[in-house]
């Protein structure tokens, strides 16, 4: 076991949002995406990763509260801001940048809900109306799995009438809020398959890669190992079942940045 601020024990976690995220950059830089687009995702995987390499830092359970509450009401601030398109908004608009809420903040709500065991099941039901409402079926999924990953490792029968709420509200939110699929950014597996199914398959191992990494192979507890590969399982679904976008392979950087805050926020303790 390694002691939480030793940099061997941050490798996993570079690792494990490194495989997918140079996998997607390469796919954008030979795949004929615009320009911009493998910058936007080189610049926001070094953002990841420096967060990732910052020393170990546990805040304190009001500070981590606090914080928890900031990060429910920056998923729900897109409805009060816009921008809106067809009726959803799910964005946060940030100069001349997009990014999606539930992928920028879920990743770290799934780590510190691991930690709130008492009360995990309303912080993932708050995240929940905030994505409905929205309605962002991706978010919901993936409070959905990570629901399903806290109560693969509590066993707490109260997270299994949470994830079947998530399920239901992601199908609703699906059917109110499906938008056209934009090239590079969303179901990038599913026209992969059709059109180059090696390049598919090698962006689903990388991706599979950074999941098993969260899985099994990070230096933190097993509920935030779960609760975050769970998160990141729901997102990749959802881009395979609809229009959602393609998390840390395709364009984008708000996942890049969450799944990186969330990564360098798990850190080892003696039940891990």
């Amino acid at each position: 076991m390694h002691p939480t601020g030793t940099a061997s024990a941050r490798y996993p976690a570079l690792f494990a949002l490194g495989l997918p995220v140079l996998a997607g950059i390469a796919y954008l830089w030979f795949g004929g995406a615009p320009a911009s687009y493998p910058v936007v995702n080189a610049t926001a995987l070094a953002i990841g990763w420096s967060a990732i390499m910052l020393p170990a830092a546990e805040p304190s359970q009001r500070l981590r509260r606090v914080i928890l509450i900031a990060l429910l009401v920056v998923l729900a601030v897109p409805l009060a801001t816009g921008p809106y398109l067809n009726g959803i908004a799910r964005w946060l608009p940030l100069g001349p940048f997009q990014l999606h809420a539930g992928s920028l903040v879920l990743p770290t709500i799934a780590v510190f809900a691991a930690r709130e065991p008492d009360y995990a099941p309303p912080i993932l039901l708050t995240a929940l109306f905030a994505a409905f409402v929205q309605p962002d079926a991706a978010t919901g999924y993936a409070v959905m799995f990570t629901a399903a990953g806290l109560y693969n490792a509590t066993r707490d029968w109260r997270l299994v009438p949470v994830a079947g709420v998530a399920f239901l509200a992601s199908l609703i939110a699906g059917f109110r809020g499906e938008l056209p699929a934009q090239p590079f950014v969303e179901r990038v597996l599913i026209q992969l398959g059709l059109d180059a199914p090696l390049l598919g398959l090698g962006l689903l191992a990388a991706l599979l890669g950074g999941f098993f990494t969260m899985v099994h192979a990070l230096h933190a507890p097993k509920t935030e190992r779960h609760a975050l590969a769970g998160a990141l399982f729901g997102f990749s679904l959802a881009a395979l079942v609809s229009n959602y976008p393609s998390v840390l392979i395709g364009y984008g950087a708000a996942p890049i940045i969450g799944f990186g805050v969330a990564l360098s926020l798990a850190r080892q303790t003696p039940s891990g």
